[in-house]
């Protein structure tokens, strides 16, 4: 007997589409960035994510930024906190694509005040997804009692959701200036910022039920 799917069935399979999409784009986007430049531009890894407007990947990275905005835009969750964490997240990812931090290269002056908006929309956009992680993520129907998948699915948010607050607090202490002048060779703050940004798509992968979906009956 062939069964059709309902409409809303086809509403629920593209919400988890949108979802995995979002989390494909923040887990790729690192490794994209960096394998790109040097592809174009030969080894070297940038100073930070945001550095790559700079160099010949400038629109993958724009582009994402803008699209996982977009992406957030739309989300809908239990009640109207998921809606307006996704309207700020959404403005804080543009705003961080079209405002772009200092230039990661000498002889190039800097903007100042447009950078400091930068870094400023940019944690705002980190915490804003480890509060997805953390806080909206992790809710569960009180109608329903939490399933074995349900509760690994919240540790894994959590560990992201975490991870993500940790990388910010780091980012801040290997900024300071007498801390980053000791570890600036090793490009610390490209990899804090990569290990959040994966943390995040990795939990939209898992909400997205790309990996430990519900068993089906």
């Amino acid at each position: 007997m062939n069964l059709q799917s309902s409409p809303q069935d086809s509403l629920v399979m593209g919400y988890l589409a949108l979802r995995k999409a979002v989390g494909i784009i923040g887990f790729a986007l690192p490794f994209v960035l960096a394998f790109g430049r040097m592809l174009q531009q030969g080894p070297g890894i940038e100073g930070s994510i945001s550095c790559y407007y700079y160099t010949g990947m400038r629109n993958v990275l724009v582009g994402s930024l803008c699209a996982i905005g977009v992406f957030l835009l739309s989300t809908r969750g239990y009640d109207w906190r998921d809606e307006i964490a996704g309207r700020l997240a959404c403005v804080f990812a543009i705003g961080v694509a079209f405002l772009p931090t200092n230039p990661c290269m000498e002889g190039v002056p800097p903007h100042e005040c447009v950078a400091a908006l930068h870094r400023s929309l940019a944690a705002l956009l980190f915490l804003t997804l480890a509060y997805f992680c953390l806080a909206l993520f992790t809710k569960t129907d009180p109608s329903k009692i939490p399933t074995r998948r349900k509760l690994q699915r919240n540790a894994v948010y959590r560990a992201s959701g975490y991870t993500i607050l940790a990388c910010i607090l780091v980012i801040g202490i290997v900024s300071l200036p007498s801390v980053n002048v000791l570890v600036r060779r090793c490009d610390p703050i490209f990899w804090l910022e990569s290990t959040a940004v994966v943390a995040f798509g990795f939990a939209w992968l898992v909400k997205g039920e790309t990996i430990l979906k519900d068993d089906q009956p």
